[in-house]
């Protein structure tokens, strides 16, 4: 998953909606230097990670993309459900999603001092370009996987994916609205970020 199903299925806090972005900035190196909120994020990124990336609806979802970009794929179908959750924000929320959004960027914003520098960069750039915005759009998904496809460091032929993403549109949607109430409830089955007591009982064992 992307940014902001991350902070989607987080605590409503700070130091929740940092630990759950870290796992995308080398989270594992800085882990028993963490604070046990900001660990349990951090834990909460890798147990939504596991569970998508493991899911056989994505496994099929990858087949969709052509020759050339099924490398990619599984980037772009995180970015994409960004997109989709926005799309169809009104299914899994009764807050306003630009509430919702401004609300993160804000709590994000307060821990910024302490988050690694490549993580500030990439933060700052969400916060203050207002990058969900770009998301709630096709075409802001296919800029956004442009540019990432332009950050890799190997040649690839991976611009142009929004051509695959709109080919199969309505069923990749469809493989969102399958899979993501799922992926909610393996969440708030594991209740990682609220068995904060167990977790600390744990360590110190």
């Amino acid at each position: 998953m992307n940014y902001l199903a991350h902070l989607y299925l987080a605590q409503t806090n700070a130091d929740s909606y940092y630990g759950n972005l870290l796992g995308d900035f080398g989270g594992k190196k800085l882990a028993k230097f963490l604070p046990t909120p900001i660990r349990l994020g951090l834990d909460n990124h890798y147990l939504v990670d596991k569970f998508t990336d493991s899911h056989a609806e994505i496994k099929q979802a990858k087949r969709l993309f052509s020759n050339k970009r099924k490398r990619f794929s599984g980037i772009a179908l995180d970015v994409l459900f960004d997109h989709f959750l926005i799309k169809n924000w009104s299914k899994f929320s009764n807050k306003d999603f630009n509430d919702f959004k401004h609300n993160c960027y804000n709590m994000l914003q307060t821990n910024l001092p302490n988050m690694p520098s490549n993580m500030q960069q990439v933060i700052s750039r969400i916060t203050q370009d207002d990058w969900f915005k770009s998301y709630e759009s096709p075409e802001g998904i296919g800029i956004a996987l442009d540019n990432i496809a332009k950050r890799i460091r190997f040649n690839n032929e991976f611009s142009g994916c929004i051509d695959d993403i709109n080919k199969h549109y309505d069923e990749l949607n469809q493989v969102f609205l399958s899979l993501f109430p799922q992926l909610i409830n393996h969440v708030s089955y594991h209740a990682l970020e609220k068995n904060e007591s167990l977790y600390v009982l744990k360590v110190l064992s």
